[in-house]
């Protein structure tokens, strides 16, 4: 697969500029010889300094703003005659209400709404793996009497069904009594499974898994990692995967959190149908195809590092880790090992004026007693229809 296969150049508009797994993006278009333009809600972005970016906007929050939003990104799409545009993180639940808004020849990233809200509901999503006979906890809406039966002998986690970053998540032990909510109808409570947490992530093409990845964090804050290892997994993962994109039909960037128990059975604990820190494990070319062309796709090559970071937050947890001998330590060698994400010998401005930058996200990770998951989608999130899907 070489640049000379990939679709002929043109302009995306990229719907968040923040994140390095955005960054990757940009440079992988540009490369492809695309014009790269970013919508952001904040003033500054790491996006923002990138030789690869020609040009940036801030645009409305869509989580206080959202009709403001939408219609600031097309007027963006018609003033700069866009061709894709591409939702990089959790604004694709928002950015898909642009199907049917815009131009019929400008592409829109991502699944209609609907679709999306179908594996990135945690409730549709175990609905949809039982009807395709795939390994899931028990789950129950929080309001259900099914669910104080649920961590009467194991247990149990509690989330909010519509939510990013691991807001709201609380482990109650066996037993206890299950948490009180205003709204126990947005709540879930599911099995707690026991085993090793991995994460996977697929490009698709109308059920069609074009490549898939399979990595662990290594450096967590809160839910989110901010370092994280490419593994070689067991088939029956990767089986899990493909039967899920297939049987669902989906499209797009298709991340899955995973567990596998210690018999070697593999549990769907939830969907996100967006780019993950898996986009930082292909090849830029390769990629750069699958988004341009993915029905010519045939595959995506890995890139050889299998150990990336994203340096300011892997080094805020390890800071934080100081006290802890051994978790420090681990830390640090994972610190001193990972290559990170954001560092280009020929685009070194982002690395290096991150601090500048990110520096609303960083704070609040610091300051605000926030993961870096939650800091970096504070004023995108998707909390639930707000009004019905059409």
């Amino acid at each position: 697969m070489t640049a000379a296969t990939v679709a002929a150049s043109g302009t995306v508009l990229l719907t968040l500029g923040r994140l390095p797994k955005g960054l990757d993006l940009a440079r992988c278009l540009a490369e492809a010889g695309w014009r790269v333009l970013v919508a952001e809600p904040g003033r500054r972005h790491l996006c923002g300094s990138s030789r690869a970016v020609a040009r940036s906007f801030q645009v409305p929050a869509p989580v206080y703003e959202r009709e403001a939003y939408l219609d600031e990104i097309t007027r963006i799409v018609q003033r700069e005659n866009v061709d894709l545009v591409l939702p990089v993180s959790e604004e694709i639940l928002h950015v898909a209400a642009l199907h049917g808004r815009l131009d019929p020849n400008v592409r829109v990233a991502s699944m209609p709404l609907p679709r999306l809200l179908e594996v990135h509901g945690k409730l549709s999503f175990v609905e949809l793996c039982d009807r395709l006979g795939l390994g899931i906890p028990l789950t129950a809406r929080l309001s259900d009497p099914q669910a104080a039966d649920l961590n009467c002998d194991q247990a149990v986690i509690v989330k909010r069904e519509f939510s990013c970053a691991g807001v709201g998540l609380e482990t109650v032990p066996a037993g206890a009594p299950l948490p009180v909510r205003e709204d126990p109808e947005q709540w879930l409570v599911q099995q707690r499974i026991e085993g090793e947490e991995l994460c996977s992530f697929s490009v698709a093409h109308e059920g069609r898994p074009l490549a898939t990845v399979v990595y662990r964090g290594t450096v967590v804050s809160g839910t989110v990692a901010v370092c994280f290892e490419r593994i070689d997994p067991p088939p029956q993962v990767l089986d899990w995967v493909e039967r899920f994109v297939k049987g669902g039909a989906l499209s797009g960037f298709i991340g899955v959190d995973l567990m596998l128990d210690s018999s070697g059975g593999v549990f769907g604990l939830e969907c996100n149908p967006r780019a993950t820190s898996g986009v930082h494990f292909f090849e830029s070319q390769d990629l750069a195809r699958a988004l341009l062309d993915p029905a010519g796709c045939d595959g995506l090559r890995f890139r050889r590092q299998r150990l990336f970071q994203q340096f300011y937050p892997c080094l805020t947890e390890t800071q934080a880790s100081l006290f802890r001998r051994d978790d420090f330590r681990r830390k640090l060698g994972q610190l001193l090992r990972a290559r990170d994400v954001s560092f280009q010998l020929r685009d070194p401005l982002p690395f290096l004026l991150l601090p500048f930058t990110a520096w609303s996200i960083l704070s609040r990770t610091i300051f605000g007693n926030m993961s870096f998951g939650e800091a970096a989608t504070w004023d995108i999130e998707w909390t639930g229809p707000t009004e019905a899907v059409e």
